[in-house]
């Protein structure tokens, strides 16, 4: 790596792709970083470092790409990862939400016992407890996702202690509407 910040590769090594998923959008595509091991590697290392000081019992990913960074993270940190998918891709009993985004409208689902189950010796005697969840995604833009997440984990009993993003998209203020919910963080921020 540079001698850039993590912030500063991250935004560099972005590749923007016009008109997706439809006319007059401009994509951030983040699989530049992902063909990139050393800073795939790095930007793995910073979630950690911004989440850690939340105390997590889970780690949330939306699908798909917050899956890619959610569930190494989760991994790292010794956690249960719990997927938010798109309808119909859960196997067991789910709840729903249907939400606006910058293009369109989406639905997305959680299992409703997502936050009970775990294999984690660790994590066994903490079932009582409230499960405290660490929601992870690629990229924030205007909030519309994280927010539906940070509700189906609420609804089915969880505390989202943070929102974690390796890019934010400052001029779309997803921030403002996630900051009533829970504490927001950003490896990079484009304004």
């Amino acid at each position: 790596m540079s001698t850039l910040t993590l912030e500063q590769n991250i935004i560099q090594t972005l590749r923007d792709v016009p008109d997706f998923p439809k006319k007059g959008i401009i994509f951030k595509d983040i699989t530049p970083i992902l063909s990139d091991p050393k800073l795939f590697d790095e930007t793995l290392k910073g979630l950690v470092s911004l989440i850690s000081e939340f105390e997590p019992t889970h780690i949330a990913g939306i699908e798909a790409r917050g899956f890619i960074f959610g569930a190494p993270v989760a991994r790292e940190m010794k956690l249960p990862f719990v997927p938010i998918r798109k309808p119909g891709k859960l196997p067991w009993k789910t709840k729903q939400k249907s939400y606006s985004l910058e293009y369109g409208e989406a639905t997305i689902e959680i299992h409703e016992d997502a936050l009970d189950q775990t294999n984690s010796t660790s994590q066994m005697n903490n079932v009582a407890q409230v499960k405290r969840v660490v929601v992870i995604d690629d990229l924030l833009a205007t909030g519309g996702t994280s927010q539906a997440s940070c509700e189906l984990i609420q609804a089915i009993g969880g505390e989202v202690v943070a929102c974690a993003f390796v890019v934010e998209l400052a001029f779309l203020k997803g921030r403002d509407i996630l900051e009533g919910l829970t504490k927001v963080k950003s490896l990079a921020i484009i304004s």
